[in-house]
Order: C-alpha cells, then sequence, then structure tokens
C-alpha cells in the first residue's frame, strides 16, 4: 500500500473514531440527563397532583375529573390512583407516540425513567397512592434531533478537515511525486534536479538527490570535457584551433558521400600569401596570432551561413567547406570582404587570394582540390585581393529553374517515396534498424537525397518532404514490421505544424511509432535547443527513440541534453574512419562509448568501411555500427 493511501486510511479512521466518540458520548450524556430531567419531572408531577388531590373533596366523580383533565394535556404516559391496599381507584394509560423518530433509535435509546409516586393524604389518614409517567415521545424527539444536529455538525467539520487534509497531503505528494520522477530519471541516467520542498524531511531527501544528480552530471561533464580536449588534440591544429589537413579532408570525403542536403555545397581555399617574409617582419608569435585570427575569420563566416567547417591544409593554406551553399557570386562578395576586413591596418601588407568551387555528390576529392589549386595559383598572379571560382567538374542539372524544381519534387512527392535499407548492426550482427535515406523518382530515376535536398532547402519543402517519408516509414514498418530510421531536418523539427501533425500520425499507430528510429543533427540539437526540446517532449511519450547524427565536434555538450530521453547517438564517420589503426581515436571512442552507457544512451559509430573498423568499435564498446562496409548478415564480433 502506498504512503498517500496510508495516511488516507489513517485520516479517514481519525475520523470516523473522533465521529463515533463524540457522537456516542453526546448521546449517552443527553440519555443520562433526559432521564434525570423525567424522574424529577415525574415525581415533582406527582407530588404537586397529590398535593392537590389531598386538599379537594375525595368523591369519585370529582377525583375521575381531574386525572381526566391531568392525563388529557397530553404529557403523561400513565396515571394512576390506588387505595391503601392497592386496588385501584382510577387510571388513565396511553401507548408511546413516537411516530417521526425511527424505531431502530428508540430500542438503542431506551429511556428507564421510574414513575413518580406520591401519596394523598384523607385528612389525618392515607387516602390513596398515586403513580404518574411522564410521556417519552418528546424525550426522544429532542435527543433525535439534538443527535442529528451533531452529526450534521461532524459532517461540515469532517468536510473541512477532509478538505485540509486535502492540501495536506497534495502539498506532501508533490514533492513525493517530483522525488519519485527523479529517481526514475536518475534510474534512466538522467540527471534532473528539483526544488527542495518546504517540509523539512522531504527537503533532506531532495537536497540529497540533488547533490548526487549535479554530481553525476558534472562527472560526467568533466569526463566529456577530456575527450574533447583529446579529440582536439587529435583532429585540431594547435595554432588557429580550427581542423588539422587529415581532419578536414576526411569531413570533406563524408560530404561527397553524404545522402543528405550535406553532399551538396561550395568549397574555397585561402591562402595567406608570403607567410615566410611576414613570420621574419612580425616574429613567430605575432605571426601565429595573425593565422589564428584568420581561421578565426573563416570559422565565423562558416556559422553564420550554417555547418561551415575550416581546416588548415598546410602552413598557409586554409580550406573553407559550406554545405548547402550554391550561390558562387554571393558567396565570392561575401568572402571578399570578410578577407578586405582582415587585410585593413596591418603592419605589413597581407596577400589573402581565394578560390572557390562546387561540389555535388559523387565529386572525386582529389579532382576538386586539384581544380582549387589552379584556381588559387590563377587569383594569385592577379594580386593580393584575388579572389576566382574555379571550373567545378561538369555536371548535368537535373532542372533549369527554380518553377521546374518545385514542379518536379511535388509531383515526385506525390507520386511515392522510395527508403532505402542500410542495416545497422550489434556486436551479435542483429539487427537494431535500417537506415533509410529517402529516394525521389526524378527525370525517370530515383534519384539519392544528395541530388535534391539542396533544391527541398531552397525551396522550403522541408515540411512536406518529411511527412511524406513519416507517412512511407509507417508503410513500410507496417509491411516489414522491422525498425526504420529516418531523418528529419532542422527546418521541421523548428515549424510546430510539423511536430504536431508528427505527433498525430504516431499517436494513431503506437505499434509503429515504438519501432520509428527518429535521426536529428547533432548541430540542430545543440543550436537551438528549445524547439529539440519541444520536439522531445511531444515524441517520447509515445515510444519512438529520439537520437543525433554526426555527432563529433560538440561531444561535449551531449551531457546537456542527457534530460532529454536521448536513445542513441551516430558518432561521425570522421571519429571512425580508420580506428583500427589509431590508438589516440581509439581513446576517445571508448570514453564516448562510456559516458553514453553512463547517460543510458546506445553509442553507434557511422561510416563504417570495414569489418575491421567494425570489430574494433565493438571492442572499444560501442553498441552497434553502419556504413558501406557493414551488411546484414555480417557478425562482425563473431
Amino acid at each position: 500500500m502506498s504512503l498517500i493511501k496510508q495516511l488516507w486510511l489513517t485520516i479517514g479512521i481519525l475520523l470516523l473514531l473522533a465521529f463515533g466518540g463524540s457522537l456516542f458520548i453526546g448521546v449517552s450524556s443527553s440519555r443520562a440527563y433526559i432521564e434525570q430531567e423525567v424522574r424529577i419531572k415525574n415525581a415533582d408531577n406527582a407530588n404537586a397532583l397529590a398535593l392537590t388531590m389531598s386538599q379537594m373533596p375525595k368523591d369519585p366523580v370529582t377525583l375521575e375529573l381531574l386525572i381526566a383533565a391531568q392525563f388529557d394535556t397530553g404529557h403523561y404516559r400513565q396515571i394512576e390512583l390506588r387505595d391503601p391496599q392497592g386496588e385501584i381507584i382510577e387510571q388513565r394509560s396511553a401507548g408511546e407516540a413516537i411516530e417521526d423518530v425511527p424505531a431502530w433509535f428508540v430500542d438503542l435509546v431506551d429511556f428507564d425513567v421510574p414513575a413518580g409516586q406520591a401519596v394523598i393524604q384523607d385528612g389525618w389518614r392515607q387516602f390513596g397512592t398515586l403513580t404518574l409517567e411522564s410521556q417519552h415521545s418528546y424525550a426522544y424527539r429532542s435527543l433525535w434531533r439534538s443527535s442529528l444536529e451533531l452529526v450534521g455538525w461532524f459532517a461540515l467539520a469532517g468536510a473541512l478537515s477532509l478538505l485540509l487534509a486535502w492540501w495536506i497531503v497534495r502539498t506532501i505528494r508533490r514533492p513525493l511525486r517530483n522525488v519519485v520522477e527523479q529517481a526514475l530519471h536518475i534510474g534512466d541516467r538522467r540527471f534532473t534536479t528539483i526544488p527542495a520542498p518546504r517540509t523539512r524531511e522531504l527537503r533532506e531527501v531532495v537536497l540529497a538527490m540533488n547533490q548526487l544528480s549535479a554530481a553525476v552530471r558534472n562527472m560526467l561533464g568533466e569526463e566529456s570535457q577530456k575527450l574533447d580536449l583529446l579529440r582536439r588534440r587529435l583532429q585540431h591544429d594547435g595554432v588557429t584551433g580550427v581542423l588539422k589537413r587529415e581532419a578536414f579532408l576526411a569531413q570533406l570525403q563524408i560530404h561527397l558521400e553524404s545522402q543528405d542536403s550535406r553532399a551538396s555545397g561550395t568549397l574555397a581555399l585561402v591562402r595567406l600569401a608570403r607567410l615566410a617574409e611576414i613570420n621574419e617582419r612580425l616574429g613567430h608569435r605575432d605571426t601565429d596570432a595573425l593565422l589564428k585570427e584568420l581561421a578565426s575569420g573563416l570559422d565565423q563566416f562558416g556559422k553564420v551561413l550554417g555547418g561551415g567547417v575550416v581546416g588548415r591544409l598546410n602552413g598557409s593554406d586554409f580550406a573553407l567547406l559550406l554545405p548547402d551553399a550554391h550561390d558562387l557570386e554571393q558567396l565570392r562578395h561575401e568572402l571578399g570582404k570578410r578577407l578586405a576586413a582582415l587585410r585593413e591596418h596591418r603592419q605589413v601588407p597581407l596577400g589573402l587570394p581565394a578560390a572557390l568551387v562546387d561540389y555535388a555528390q559523387g565529386n572525386q576529392m582529389n579532382e576538386l582540390l586539384a581544380s582549387l589549386d589552379g584556381a588559387l595559383s590563377s587569383a594569385e598572379i592577379r594580386g593580393d585581393t584575388g579572389l576566382v571560382i574555379a571550373q567545378g567538374p561538369q555536371r548535368r542539372s537535373l532542372f533549369t529553374s527554380h518553377d521546374e524544381w518545385r514542379r518536379a519534387l511535388k509531383e515526385a512527392m506525390a507520386k511515392g517515396i522510395y527508403l532505402a535499407h542500410y542495416p545497422v548492426l550489434d556486436k551479435k550482427g542483429e539487427l537494431l534498424h535500417f537506415e533509410s535515406p529517402s529516394r525521389l523518382r526524378l527525370n525517370s530515376e530515383w534519384q539519392p537525397a544528395g541530388i535534391f535536398m539542396p533544391w527541398i532547402s531552397r525551396l522550403e519543402l522541408d515540411r512536406q518532404l518529411d511527412l511524406a517519408v513519416v507517412d512511407e516509414a509507417v508503410r513500410d514498418i507496417t509491411q516489414r514490421g522491422k525498425p526504420l530510421g529516418i531523418n528529419i531536418s532542422a527546418a521541421s523539427i523548428q515549424d510546430a505544424r510539423f511536430v504536431m501533425e508528427l505527433q498525430a500520425r504516431l499517436r494513431s499507430r503506437p505499434d509503429v511509432a515504438e519501432r520509428l528510429w527518429l535521426e536529428i543533427p547533432e548541430s540542430m540539437a545543440i543550436h537551438d535547443l528549445a524547439s529539440f526540446r519541444s520536439l522531445c517532449r511531444a515524441l517520447q511519450p509515445l515510444g519512438c527513440k529520439l537520437g543525433l547524427e554526426h555527432v563529433g565536434a560538440e561531444f561535449t555538450r551531449i551531457a546537456d541534453l542527457q534530460d532529454l530521453g536521448l536513445a542513441y547517438l551516430k558518432i561521425d564517420g570522421s571519429l571512425v574512419k580508420d580506428i583500427d589503426q589509431s590508438a589516440e581515436q581509439q581513446t576517445i571512442l571508448r570514453g564516448m562509448a562510456t559516458l553514453c552507457h553512463s547517460l543510458g544512451i546506445l553509442a553507434i559509430g557511422e561510416g563504417v568501411v570495414n569489418l575491421e573498423e567494425a570489430r574494433m568499435l565493438y571492442e572499444l564498446g560501442l553498441d552497434g555500427a553502419t556504413g558501406p562496409g557493414i551488411r546484414q548478415h555480417d557478425k562482425p564480433a563473431g
């Protein structure tokens, strides 16, 4: 039995005891008082009537008239006159008239009052004995009414007591419920804190739980900071803080192979000309500060456009990856302004030639870099401010105008979406779920997401596409019964209508919801936490699994999301690449897996290209792996 039920049971028993005791004492004391009063009344009335009769003539008619007159007042149940020998001279009697009092109450009370007796004198001799009993109906009626009033007042007092008890129990129950929820959260590895209640005992419990939760959260935060420090030491340039060459090229390759909007965009290359001369004139420290300022400016430019990645390819060359950015002339203008601002008010003249090229899914990285190198050489010939747009690989666009793209995309979504199936396997080779990037039939061919996603975003069709993907996923799960993982775009999550429609679809199909894995970009969850929290609150009760994909650079902030009930993380392929050959990467991923498990989150590696990488991931403690090297019949840990 719960504590609250025990409290209510105790309160109920106490109220019933108080009521029963009060009613018993009240009725008993009233009964004793009434019996005493009726006894005195019988004696007084008998003496008064006997005195009157002693002074009157003793003829039978006079005595009969006097007794009849007295009896007819209705206050007496019996009046009896007997002579000294005990013979009845005159007698009047009547039954009890108690119509408005329950019989059970009369039987329960049952007044026991002796009759009043008095001697009638006739001169100096005894004429007879008068016996008188008062009518008890008035006493029963009076006691019944007083009992009803007592019950009524007690009912009112009981109702007020119950109301007060309800308020007290409610003030106890709310912090108790909060403590229970907090304990469940900690059990689910969600380390939340709650406000301390006023009740001293509960406050001590809550403060202790909050202290435990905060200590664990701080410990996890410290561990994630250590992991991030190790990751930055491995992947980032020590002078500028941007990605090293190998890490940047790995990111570029992942983008080129991506199945989402990252698969196309713009790649820029900026060179700090005459670096040796600048180093000689400014000194090592000021030169490093200049390089850091240049890298920081490019990083800010990438963040303004969204999702930009900066890398240092060598001492003087910096690369900037701008996914889903396609207006080369506008980018050239904006980048030129940034670089011009860096050249102003310098002790030495700065040469910052740059080149841009657009990329798309399927491009070869070597070809892109070769085109950029050639364009950068042309920019250097033009001077310190040269900025050239390189000629990228020849690509045939499916459609030539915005209207054609819009019409084609809407028609393709209306006809139906195809979901690919790439397995995500655990260490035993068992299926966790299928990754299911979408395909649209454009120009009579099924096109991957990297082809049309930039246009989906540009034409603001994200919500329609994501809802169509959800509908297709529901049909697929219904037919196959296999769990699916689908991507939800940042634009859709920020759309309240989309969240409501998604919630309605999943609420109507709970059997499907529990097999649905929803993947959100890491950058969106970190930089728009309010929208992500709203999505989690809306979908978590429905049973679907929410996770983040491409987790890497912002992993240290994942601990801030531990109270949202994330089910899984997919670790970015740049950390997984060649994991079987890098001890430092292994240390990072082992720590990330441990931290995820401390939060009750599955850790899954992305971009696995061979079984050796998969085996190493499982040895490091990761729960799953996906990528071109993972096939459903494989059992990497076997």
